[in-house]
Parts: C-alpha cells; structure tokens; sequence
C-alpha cells in the first residue's frame, strides 16, 4: 500500500532517538507522517529534525487555546514506538493522563489500524500486569509486535543500550500498512 498518513506516538526509551528510521520508511512509500510524545518521551528525540523532515509539529502537551490545533490528515495507521512498560499497560487501561495517551485512546477507539512495538527487558515482560496489558490489547485488534512469531523479543535487564540498533522500525511499518490495508479492503467491501 502507498500512501496514507501515519500518526506516531513515541515513548521515553532509547530507541525513540531513532524515530527518523520509521518517519524515512513512511516517506519512501509515499506516507505522510506526525510525531507525538509522551511528556517524558519529548527529551528523547530531536524535535527540530523531526519537525524538518515530517513538516509537522511534535506534539507532547496539550494546547491553551482550543483555536491554536495541529491539523492533521485522518490517521490511517497509527504505531506506538518505542512503547514503555508503562505506557502499555496505560493503553491497556485506557488511562489518558497526557496528551500523548489521550491521542492514542482515541485512535484505538476510531478503530485506526495500531502496531505497539514494546522496548521492554524480560523482568517487565514478565511480570502478569504487562501479560494482561498485551493480551487485552491484542483482544482489541491492537497488533503488538512482540514475540518469536514476530522477531522482537524483550532484552535481558540491563542491555537495552546493545538492543536498541536492532529495534524494527521498518517492520513496524510493514506491519502498520498491511493492517491499514486490511482495513481499507474491508471497508471498501462493505460500500
């Protein structure tokens, strides 16, 4: 599939550094592309090259003025990438305590075609929140990139810093426009 825009919400972990890598993948298919942040995440990620290459603003708060909105082409894909233990098991919850949360419960709920890629070690993995917060999220139709069957696993503790080169950005992608693919054709079936 070319063409489309895809909506990206990145969280405070160091692959988020890397975002330009998804922003690059979208672009070469004829996507166009904004970048969210979470409150935390904004530190990760240059926002001025961002903003360059996507010519769209980062968003990571809310506005003052409800005149002053970033207008955006309808999302047909959203990916949530790099995606925190904490902010999946908020996704999970449905808990919008920030803009960034607040975007993506809406998206979820319009039914946008969603990939989470988790940047998770296996302690957090591990632990039965975060288990659950997954297995509700794929209930909801949510592709969560994680796992053999998807070739991302979560890092031992300690060595995220030697994981973060092979995070899958462009799978992510991949997996993002077959899903706003799938969508399209179903809905063009039902016309």
């Amino acid at each position: 599939m070319t063409g489309g825009h895809l909506q990206i919400v990145v969280c405070a972990a160091g692959p988020a550094a890397d975002v330009t890598q998804l922003i690059n993948a979208a672009q070469k298919r004829s996507w166009t592309t904004a970048v969210t942040a979470t409150p935390i995440g904004i530190d990760f990620i240059d926002v001025p090259a961002i903003e360059e290459l996507t010519g769209t603003e980062v968003r990571s708060s809310y506005r003052a003025s409800p005149g002053d909105r970033r207008q955006l082409p309808t999302a047909d894909a959203l990916v949530i990438a790099p995606a925190t233990y904490n902010s999946i098991n908020k996704i999970a919850i449905g808990l919008a305590d920030n803009y960034a949360m607040t975007s993506v419960a809406e998206l979820i709920g319009r039914q946008v075609p969603t990939v989470i890629v988790p940047f998770v070690n296996a302690a957090f993995a591990a632990r039965l929140p975060f288990r659950h917060a997954v297995a509700s999220l794929r209930d909801e139709g949510v592709h969560v990139l994680l796992g053999p069957e998807n070739r991302w696993e979560p890092h031992p503790p300690g060595s995220g810093n030697g994981r973060q080169r092979a995070f899958p950005w462009t799978t992510a992608f991949e997996a993002a426009t077959q899903l706003a693919y799938a969508d399209r054709s179903a809905t063009s079936g039902r016309g």
